[in-house]
């Protein structure tokens, strides 16, 4: 395996997939998701980002619907198409999915490769309702060391909190994968930016990582969602997007994860190494 800061290392296509699932329909959004998928490998992206709950979409009304759903990962039906389609293309894919175990449900994300299933992350902070029908997280923030370079992932909400970004950061991750169903902030003026792209930007620039968030599009049982997808780079600066807020689109930057090795700002100034430990821990 290719390890970190290796200068054979080639730079890699990342895409977001920004798509409308459509609730309850977990076979036609795996159909949907799956044809997207390809035309963004075709396209040359060899990691590739889905929405939040890609697969059964958002808005449960209730514990059972919830419930009934939910799979289990990695030996649900979903997960086994996208690990198959991972593997048929040669990508990698951060997907996000409605996972059972256990008899608990999670908001969780699917990472998966050409070998085939890699891990799964679930989603630490939940958004309001979602505490009605999932548990949080309880696998912490891991990173993933796959072929491409060291991956971590975060879901929607999670983002508002910097110890994400920071706990990845210093694990290692030189990419952080963003399933992500953003809603309007209370108070939001109209025709704002969403909120996210701002911290998301700052996190990017904070911790020397590569982000890569991909949104939903739509209203789904009355609740709009933002869109505007985006691709940061490690200084914070914008690679790919925002996308619109309304449109299916494929979002792709080309990145070199050495540069996230590096975290530097000036001759003097590395964003984590400059860190007060002594100050604050």
């Amino acid at each position: 395996m290719i390890q970190a800061n290796d200068p054979a290392r080639p730079p890699i296509q990342v895409a977001c997939i920004q798509f409308e699932p459509k609730f309850g329909d977990v076979e036609g959004n795996v159909a949907r998701s799956s044809e997207l998928i390809r035309a963004a490998a075709q396209a040359g992206a060899k990691l590739i980002v889905l929405p939040e709950l890609a697969n059964t979409g958002y808005v449960f009304e209730s514990s059972d619907e919830a419930s009934a759903l939910a799979e289990a990962v990695p030996g649900g039906r979903t997960a086994t198409a996208w690990s198959a389609l991972a593997v048929e293309l040669g990508v990698h894919i951060v997907a996000g999915i409605a996972e059972r175990s256990g008899g608990r449900l999670f908001n969780a994300a699917l990472v998966t490769g050409p070998d085939g299933f890699i891990g799964v992350y679930r989603k630490a902070h939940l958004w309001n309702r979602e505490n009605l029908f999932f548990v949080k997280g309880d696998v912490g923030f891991p990173v993933f060391d796959t072929g491409l370079g060291k991956i971590g992932v975060a879901i929607c909400y999670d983002g508002w909190f910097p110890e994400t970004f920071r706990q990845l950061a210093l694990a290692g991750a030189e990419i952080v994968c963003v399933p992500t169903n953003w809603v309007p902030m209370p108070g939001q003026p109209e025709g704002e930016a969403a909120m996210a792209n701002t911290l998301h930007r700052a996190a990017a620039h904070s911790n020397g990582v590569f982000i890569a968030c991909a949104d939903r599009v739509g209203v789904e049982r009355g609740q709009p969602f933002e869109g505007q997808s985006l691709i940061i780079g490690t200084k914070g600066w914008t690679l790919s997007g925002p996308a619109s807020r309304d449109r299916p689109e494929i979002l792709t930057a080309t990145v070199d994860l050495d540069e996230a090795g590096r975290k530097d700002l000036s001759d003097f100034n590395s964003v984590l190494s400059d860190r007060r430990t002594d100050v604050y821990g």
